[in-house]
């Protein structure tokens, strides 16, 4: 059982051990100068980068439910945290991604991955792209010397060449072999030259020292009373919020890529846990890594393995390797990066613009543009389906029909066809003419369905109409949730066991 449940050594599973760990290896490196930037721009050591990369990392690659993403220190948390971390220091900041966690499993055992459903994927499209431009973007700083300044002159070339050597061997090796991830050998052969020739360029250690132990365990040194709650509460909650957002969709994009399925249920769970870990051992929290995700699958790594050797290879740098890290020129994870960027976005969306509605074109630029801009993916995702909901509710509250005939009773009958719900009540009382209709009428919704409370409300209202005017109305085909939520439903309704409906209404309290 254990063996299946890590999917290092399933049988059903064929593993590449050696693809396995050259991605991991390739990965770490990468995860060194992100996580390192992430923690500056919220205002934290690097360490706190680092460690939280390490814990989290390792818990989700062997917790989580997609075997092969990377989890570690990410952008969207850090600007959740930034404001907190300057006004009250880091130890309210380990409370919070704590308390943040503990949010993350919980949404997790109550099962809410699910709702990752409702995305939709024009939300998904632009999410896609404006994560690979913020990618692209965070590169240009590498362009810039310790001032701010841009670079020219001999340091600007010599960066650009690394730049374009890297990105030349990441696309035309695996044209020619597939053996060894292309990522690594492009960093590994920058980096040879670069020694080799003693070239003067930017390197890790020109950002940060990445030097340090085994991440100390540490309870977070703050009053434990309702003020501090209240106060970490809100940050916790955004940073659970986009942290499972972010993850959630990294496991939707791998599942497209890979062509299998894993379970956002189990990495909220996973996720959580891994903040919550990472809280107690000085890391500052994170979630799902789209562009280190890509790298690794892209090498070809499919298990948790590589993820495994991943976080562990990147405490052996911090603990010993320290040194060489720091020498490794930027520009061969500039180039890098710069490639994840041109593979993470969606091209395909483009050819898509003249058979796709013009609405899900709208929600795909407006995610893009909000992701990209103001980096704030949770308030993409947020808004792509708020749109996206809109448009669907507009387009179908037009879609309300009524077939009208008297039979040779003198009885007038209403037929009803589609959905009956907030958007749509407006058309459907438009429908009936109640002071011209005859003494009895009858609404038939065999050929639609009742949604919500505003339809209850909406039925409530016309019978009332017809009561008024001293004409009998009966209403068939209606749900069991429906009857019992409508006013003197026994006087109105014609029951037809065989027939009626069998669903619920969302409104439905039993």
């Amino acid at each position: 059982m254990l063996k299946k449940y890590f999917n290092l050594f399933d049988l059903s599973q064929k593993v590449d051990y050696k693809i396995e760990i050259l991605s991991g290896l390739t990965v770490a490196m990468a995860l060194i100068p992100e996580a390192v930037a992430f923690a500056l721009i919220a205002g934290l050591s690097p360490l706190t980068g680092l460690y939280a990369a390490f814990v989290m990392g390792l818990v989700t690659s062997v917790l989580g439910g997609r075997p092969g993403m990377i989890s570690g220190a990410t952008g969207a948390v850090a600007i959740v945290i930034a404001a907190l971390a300057k006004s009250h220091g880091v130890e309210y900041i380990f409370a919070t991604v704590i308390l943040a966690g503990l949010i993350q499993a919980i949404a997790g055992f109550l099962r809410l991955g699910k709702l990752m459903r409702l995305v939709p994927h024009p939300v998904i499209f632009g999410f896609v792209n404006g994560l690979a431009i913020i990618i692209f973007m965070s590169q240009i700083d590498q362009f810039k010397d310790g001032t701010g300044n841009w670079l020219n002159g001999e340091p600007l070339f010599i960066l650009l060449g690394l730049v374009l050597v890297t990105m030349l061997i990441i696309w035309s090796l695996p044209k020619l072999s597939k053996a060894i991830p292309a990522s690594l050998v492009a960093i590994l052969v920058v980096f040879g030259v670069v020694l080799f020739f003693n070239i003067d360029t930017k390197t890790v250690g020109d950002i940060a020292s990445i030097s340090g132990s085994f991440p100390p365990f540490h309870i977070p040194e703050i009053p434990l009373n309702l003020t501090s709650f209240m106060l970490i509460l809100p940050y916790a909650g955004i940073m659970a919020g986009v942290g499972l957002i972010e993850s959630l969709l990294t496991l939707n994009i791998i599942d497209e890529i890979t062509e299998t399925r894993g379970s956002g249920n189990r990495e909220a769970i996973a996720q959580g846990t891994a903040n919550v870990l990472s809280g107690f051992f000085s890391g500052m929290g994170g979630c799902a890594m789209i562009g280190q995700s890509l790298i690794n699958i892209s090498a070809g790594a499919r298990a948790r393995l590589s993820g495994i050797v991943a976080s562990l290879m990147l405490l052996i740098f911090i603990m010993f390797g320290a040194g060489l890290i720091e020498k490794m020129p930027m520009a061969a994870l500039v180039g890098l990066m710069i490639m994840v960027a041109i593979g993470t976005f969606e091209w395909a969306s483009f050819r898509t613009f003249n058979r796709m509605p013009k609405s899900d074109i709208f929600v795909m630029i407006m995610v893009t543009l909000v992701t990209a801009v103001l980096h704030n993916l949770a308030l993409a995702v947020i808004v792509g389906v708020v749109i996206a909901a809109l448009v669907f509710a507009w387009d179908n509250a037009k879609r309300i029909r009524a077939r009208k005939r008297i039979d040779s009773n003198g009885i007038k009958h209403y037929e009803i066809y589609g959905p009956l719900f907030f958007g749509s009540i407006v058309a459907f009382n438009e429908k009936f003419d109640v002071l011209n209709d005859p003494d009895e009428v009858i609404i038939d919704f065999a050929e639609s369905r009742v949604v919500d409370m505003s339809a209850i409300e909406a039925l409530n209202k016309i019978t009332e109409r017809y009561q008024k005017v001293g004409k009998k109305i009966h209403l068939k085909h209606l749900s069991g949730d429906c009857r019992k939520l409508l006013q003197n439903a026994e006087e109105i309704i014609d029951v037809n066991v065989v027939e009626d409906p069998k669903y619920k209404l969302v409104v439905d309290r039993i």
